[in-house]
């Protein structure tokens, strides 16, 4: 399943700045997701991060991989017109720096699913190499 940005966006609540996926290239609603960032300069955290040499911040590539997830969960007909909120990040691991210029490609797929509460195995990789990959877990309410 392809989504483009408005179809993305008629199913998670984020919007510009903070809306962190471009495309969504495989989706199984509840398993697993597949989406791109394109990492641009013009971005408004690489005013300050850094300015001689902007380096994408791992907290923004683990929320874009939390975007992912949030697609995948909420196309769920029972879970459509909710929000997923964090509920846990654990063995988070940062392995490559993203620079303007890198396509980030979040993957994640569904580990744990009880009611509510969610965990989800991501990984996030620029040109096979992977970026960050993470466990994280989510809420629906």
């Amino acid at each position: 399943m392809l989504l483009d940005i408005n179809e993305i966006k008629k199913i998670i609540p984020h919007r510009a700045p903070f809306l962190l996926i471009d495309k969504v290239t495989d989706l199984i609603p509840g398993e697993r997701c597949t989406a791109y960032k394109n990492v641009s300069f013009n971005e408004p955290q690489f005013m300050g991060h850094f300015p001689e040499e902007p380096v994408m911040p791992g907290v923004l590539m683990i929320e874009g991989l939390a975007q992912t997830g949030a697609v995948m969960i909420l196309s769920l007909e029972e879970n459509k017109g909710k929000i997923a909120y964090f509920g846990g990040i654990k063995s988070c691991k940062f392995r490559k720096k993203v620079v303007p210029g890198d396509v980030l490609k979040y993957d994640i797929e569904i580990t744990k699913l009880r009611g509510p509460i969610g965990v989800g195995k991501g990984i996030a990789t620029v040109d096979g190499a992977v970026a960050v990959e993470c466990e994280l877990t989510f809420v629906i309410q």
